[in-house]
């Protein structure tokens, strides 16, 4: 079988698969399970059969003609270079890893059936993305993504939770694709193709006539997709789908699409100064923004959620220093350790039998009660908090190298302001990463809080996918030497300086909040065990923290996050009160507006169709009221209109006359 066959084969199964269990998942419920699992399974080992035929070498392209348009074609293409091959290796795993964990994750759930579809064509949308080499096939998946991602945000539409959630996600990330569609039309006009070679060829030439307008509306988009700043304020609150939605998208969907879409047209962006300084810019407060959001969090999955913002700020600010390669390694080597902590925070969800429990102020003995999670959800934070020699330290530090290699003039992708921005913030967010991590690990496994009841082990499928993500994110960063031909060619390897000092913060980050965690610890009594209460549904939050006597996790005092950050907690807890800037400056305003026009469309609009209503209606009643029925009438009403007829003709005679 050929390359192009079975590259073809890897988007096109779990769409099959999603299909099929959409069609069988009620009639033959047997099936959905084996319909989850194995299309994926068999799109991973596809996916990796290609890579290794690719084998970071000459892009594999193959193209047919959808339909013809006019002067600009839409093809069916593939473009498979390194980068592409290993994103759809990661997007294949994880997509497998979470279908696998559902099975014993979500196996009670009515809607499992749906769910395991939707993920499926998730999983195939995301693959169309990485393997297409046409701009507008690109778009089909970039929107069905968008799609499928408020249908799993808001799996739990019981909840008022989850339906705003999948609303925002969806409302916000429409924000920039508006720009982004207009941003795509404006390329291809310049470049006079949708074809990614093409465009890139347009580009080296110096055929874009628009180079920083351009860019700038794909950015749009970018940060919408990717969680950047301003756009970022979704993610959040995405979490309050269920764990492995959120796995699948910090992990290998959705908001890997945007960076994965930057780095395919980075030249396309490295044609305009202002538009990679902006992208510098955007990274370097996402990222330092993102840690100090993280660092005030106290539900788990909000802390992850701000967590994979900031890694993609660091992915971002590797491409606005023109170092694709530093971006991809890191958002493949940030794939599998991050998928590894949503999937190690649903079993601490699982443990706990409530979602109401993932505030981490309430829980309390979880490392003797889930091994599992406990070692592999470590090596997980050791990875995302970049300690050598886990894979989180060689792709962070593939990132500072670009950013030092740019701003002291020894790459001239971007200017030099750029690449110091993203130097600087890169290594505070490497501190703060290191503080929110330790919080975590501290907060969750050596917390204080009042014990939850015990739910038993976890099922088998979860507990075997975790350990299987913690290989990669121990040892992957370790073939970085190996990786060379499939990151542009150049060496991924850490330098001296950005080593120490990345290194040295995020000790001294993981140091002082571990001081200040002791210090706290010491002075707070451990709170009293939780009784046993039976929980219906782990995910569906039905059993309210307030109904088990707990603390509120604003009066919990052994957060070091409280006292490292100060006056910043507050703000930083609430996401520097983005959400109420956006509610001022966009969503009153369009409520305004619609009052506006709901009380011109009442009172103005239908005042003019009552009126005419009436007028009918009147004249109807007049009508009405002349039809009596007596023929005496109607024969005197003749006569006397007919008299009237009469004077009206002899006055028009007579003024004829006299004229």
């Amino acid at each position: 079988m050929t390359t192009t066959t079975l590259a073809v084969l890897v988007p096109l199964l779990p769409f099959l698969g999603s299909a099929a269990g959409l069609l069988l998942g009620r009639t033959a419920p047997g099936f959905v399970r084996p319909l989850a699992v194995l299309p994926t399974l068999a799109a991973a080992v596809l996916s990796a059969l290609v890579a290794a035929r690719q084998g970071g070498g000459k892009a594999i392209v193959a193209s047919t003609e959808l339909t013809p348009t006019g002067s600009i074609p839409i093809d069916l293409s593939l473009s498979i270079d390194g980068f592409a091959a290993l994103v759809a290796v990661l997007v294949c795993t994880v997509a497998t890893c979470v279908q696998i964990y559902s099975t014993g994750y979500l196996r009670e759930d009515p809607r499992y059936p749906s769910y395991t579809a939707l993920v499926s064509l998730f999983t195939s949308a995301m693959l169309l993305v990485v393997y297409t080499g046409d701009l507008m096939v690109l778009l089909v998946g970039w929107e069905v993504m968008g799609i499928c991602s408020y249908f799993l945000v808001g799996h739990y539409w019981e909840t008022p939770e989850a339906r705003s959630a999948s609303l925002k996600a969806f409302l916000v990330t429409k924000l920039g694709d508006v720009p982004f569609l207009i941003g795509l039309f404006a390329l291809a006009t310049d470049a006079g193709t949708f074809e990614i070679t093409g465009v890139l060829g347009a580009v080296a030439s110096g055929g874009l006539d628009h180079p920083t307008l351009i860019a700038l509306l794909l950015l749009a988009g970018v940060a919408g997709k990717s969680a950047q700043f301003p756009l970022h304020t979704w993610l959040p609150d995405a979490m309050a789908g269920p764990t492995p939605v959120s796995a699948l998208i910090h992990a290998a969907t959705m908001v890997a699409a945007g960076i994965y879409f930057l780095a395919r047209l980075l030249p396309v962006f490295a044609a305009s100064a202002a538009a990679m300084t902006v992208l510098a810019v955007m990274a370097a407060i996402t990222m330092v923004g993102s840690a100090l959001a993280a660092l005030a969090q106290d539900d788990i999955k909000r802390v992850l959620a701000y967590s994979t913002i900031g890694q993609l700020g660091y992915m971002a600010g590797a491409l606005a220093v023109g170092d694709r390669g530093a971006a991809v390694f890191h958002l493949v080597s940030h794939g599998a350790f991050k998928a590894l902590l949503f999937l190690a925070a649903g079993a601490v969800i699982h443990a706990a039998g409530t979602n109401s429990l993932t505030a981490m102020s309430r829980m309390s003995a979880l490392a003797r009660r889930i091994p599992d999670a406990y070692w592999t959800m470590t090596v997980a934070l050791l990875a995302l908090a970049a300690i050598p020699p886990f894979a989180g330290f060689f792709s962070k530090e593939a990132v500072l190298v670009a950013a030092e290699h740019t701003a002291f003039g020894e790459r001239d992708v971007a200017p030099a302001g750029a690449g110091w921005t993203v130097l600087v913030a890169g290594l505070l967010t490497a501190l703060l990463t290191a503080a929110y991590a330790l919080r975590l690990w501290l907060r969750t496994f050596r917390g204080r809080g009042a014990e939850a009841p015990d739910h038993g082990r976890q099922p088998i499928a979860m507990t075997s996918v975790l350990w299987v993500l913690a290989i990669p994110s121990l040892g992957f960063g370790l073939t970085v030497t190996y990786l060379d031909d499939w990151f542009d060619g150049h060496p991924l390897t850490p330098t001296l300086t950005t080593a120490v000092l990345g290194t040295g913060l995020a000790v001294a980050g993981a140091a002082v909040t571990y001081a200040v965690w002791r210090t706290l610890a010491a002075r707070t009594p451990v709170a009293a065990p939780v009784p046993h209460v039976a929980h219906p549904d782990a995910e569906a939050g039905q059993v309210e923290a307030e109904a088990l006597h707990l603390p509120h996790p604003a009066e919990d005092p052994a957060d070091p996050g409280r006292a490292l950050l100060g006056p910043l907690h507050g703000p930083a807890a609430d996401g520097f009160h983005l959400d109420a800037v956006y509610r001022t400056a966009f969503v009153r305003p369009v409520l305004a507006a619609a009052s506006l026009v709901r009380f011109l469309d009442r009172e103005v609009v239908d005042t003019y169709v009552r009126a005419a209503g009436d007028s009918a209606k009147g004249l109807g009643w007049l009508v009405r009221r002349a039809q009596t029925g007596n023929v005496q009438t109607y024969l005197s009403a003749l006569l006397a209109g007919s008299v009237v007829l009469a004077i009206v003709a002899v006055a028009l005679a007579n003024a004829a006359a006299g004229a």
